[in-house]
């Protein structure tokens, strides 16, 4: 059986990690090297890396933020923002990152997941959805949330992992940053879709929301937050406790 993961989110804007609701009202968290750092020694599988405005702003992701991050971890990095050429690929992956998000550079130009997973393989090629229900439907959200591109959700995952997309993170935006647990009907139905491995985003309010994730559905490979890791609701080293006594399998 595999090891569920534990992985802390950094959203990045302006060289700060920042935290809102729904993806709207960010504040100011922390500096993100000294708080990658910490979750690198204190537990955490992996660490996610977003510069969340990089698409909306059309710029690059900020590399020197990243190398500082990079080398002060010993656990995966997976990276994502302004990811849109095989270039930004490359880019990423010198500065450190293990793994590399796409979510509005596919959206623009979904040849980019099929030419990445060819050059750097399917295990380096991370498709992040933001996802929302808009009259009912999974709806694929870009520019960070921003912007409704009308394609059902399901189908544009499927479409994705078939041309070589090595890793799912689903982010709910109706349940992000909400803490009233994972959008577990959301997580099903992608898990239904594809067999690769799954990464719930968005809800996590407490130990239980992860015990719940994991026991309803043991298809998810990953469980991500933020805030409650960010402001010391939730202690990794505890979360993962409460879970090896739930029997859920995880690395202590």
């Amino acid at each position: 059986m595999i090891t569920k993961r534990i992985i802390p989110c950094l959203d990045v804007k302006n060289g700060r990690v920042v935290k809102g609701v729904n993806f709207e009202g960010l504040n100011d968290v922390s500096d993100p090297v000294s708080l990658a750092a910490y979750y690198s020694d204190w537990g955490a599988d992996e660490l996610v890396f977003y510069d969340i405005t990089a698409s909306a702003e059309g710029r690059q992701l900020f590399t020197d933020i990243l190398r500082e991050v990079a080398s002060k971890i010993f656990i995966p990095l997976t990276v994502g923002g302004g990811i849109n050429t095989l270039d930004d690929f490359d880019r990423v992956l010198k500065c450190g990152a293990d793994k590399v998000s796409v979510n509005s550079g596919a959206i623009r130009n979904p040849l980019l997941v099929e030419e990445a997973a060819k050059k750097y393989g399917d295990q380096c090629v991370v498709l992040s959805a933001d996802i929302k229900r808009v009259d009912g439907k999974f709806t694929v959200f870009g520019k960070g949330g921003r912007e409704n591109t009308g394609m059902e959700a399901i189908e544009w995952i499927k479409r994705c992992v078939g041309m070589g997309a090595g890793e799912v993170v689903v982010n709910s935006i109706d349940t992000d940053g909400v803490k009233q647990g994972f959008d577990l009907e959301m997580l099903s139905a992608v898990c239904d879709a594809v067999k690769v491995p799954v990464i719930a985003s968005g809800g996590a309010g407490g130990i239980d929301h992860f015990t719940e994730l994991f026991k309803k559905d043991p298809r998810v490979s990953a469980g991500l937050a933020a805030s409650i890791f960010h402001f010391g609701e939730v202690k990794i080293h505890d979360l993962k406790k409460e879970l090896s006594k739930n029997d859920i399998l995880v690395r202590l």
